[in-house]
């Protein structure tokens, strides 16, 4: 196996698109006992997973006066559920269905000491159906599992040293379980308009509250029934007028129906220099929004970061 193979595996979407589903109920499953246990953040910075090196995991969450603390593990393939008190629990990831794997983690929990109800519907996924309900979505690929996290190892690390050129608010780099992407969000620091709402299973307070300010934000996902290829995207809110028309990175394009810059994760895989394609998109798509929608970025920018390296002033 080449080096850009090891670190950019396949992820054809329609190979493992039962897996995708399935793992996205799960996480949202974990997503939502950190949701239900933890004070709301700005734009739902609460709720997000984040990639470790194993995985993906929650972080600390208050339990009480302890800690809770869960990962998904795509090495051993396995929940680690753990408390401050030495509690430790496994969840082991195969194939079940959602509703065994909602039932067996809440008894894990109980059995911690942890009392949590959740709101067991999922959010922003096609025809909902209650965790308790679900029998139906039970794939669990391994291989393309851990594939998928080689690859958010990745897009993590290119997006937290982009996160670094910036100055102003700027969110950390996070996998929201909703929608199933890792993002990361620069802000204008101005307000915006109130968002029109109506994604699928998501409160219009919750998404006016994620878009309360002026923010272009970028991110990678897997894909999707409706957009059947992993793909790194960018977009604005609002958008501005003249952002879907500038020219952008090489061999990425504005998809009209998702409202969103594409480039396209294969185009990222047969690229020479991989990284390198990603961080010029990040920044000729941000730059797109930036300057179409006046930001002060002389105020906002800075150099990007040097591990050991004091910023310059």
């Amino acid at each position: 196996m080449s080096t850009t193979e090891a670190l950019w595996p396949e992820l054809p979407y329609r190979s493992w698109r039962d897996t995708v589903v399935t793992l996205q109920l799960w996480t949202q499953i974990v997503g939502k006992v950190r949701l239900a246990l933890t004070p709301w953040l700005n734009h739902s910075w609460h709720v997000p997973l984040y990639v470790t090196s194993r995985g993906l995991g929650t972080s600390a969450i208050p339990a009480g006066q302890e800690i809770l603390e869960m990962e998904f593990d795509f090495i051993a393939h396995r929940l680690e559920v753990r408390t401050s008190l030495g509690g430790e629990r496994l969840l082991v990831l195969a194939p079940r269905s959602v509703a065994e794997f909602y039932r067996e983690l809440m008894s894990q929990l109980r059995e911690l000491g942890i009392g949590v109800s959740i709101h067991e519907m999922p959010h922003e996924v096609a025809d909902p159906v209650p965790f308790p309900d679900d029998d139906s979505h039970r794939s669990y690929d391994a291989a393309a599992a851990h594939a998928f996290w080689r690859v958010l190892i990745q897009a993590d690390r290119i997006f937290k040293q982009f996160r670094s050129g910036f100055l102003g608010k700027v969110s950390p780099v996070h996998f929201f379980w909703g929608s199933f992407d890792l993002a990361v969000t620069r802000f204008s620091g101005r307000g915006a308009p109130p968002h029109p709402g109506g994604i699928p299973g998501l409160p219009d307070a919750v998404t006016r509250e994620a878009y309360s300010h002026e923010v272009s934000s970028a991110g990678f996902w897997p894909g999707s029934d409706a957009f059947p290829a992993a793909a790194f995207y960018s977009y604005a809110y609002p958008e501005p007028v003249g952002f879907r028309d500038r020219v952008v990175t090489a061999g990425a394009y504005f998809d009209e129906k998702l409202g969103e810059f594409i480039l396209p994760y294969e185009a990222v895989r047969r690229a020479a220099d991989p990284e390198s394609l990603v961080l010029d998109f990040l920044a000729t798509t941000y730059e797109a929004a930036a300057d179409t929608a006046r930001w002060d970025r002389l105020q906002l920018e800075c150099r990007p970061g040097v591990p050991g390296r004091v910023r310059p002033l």
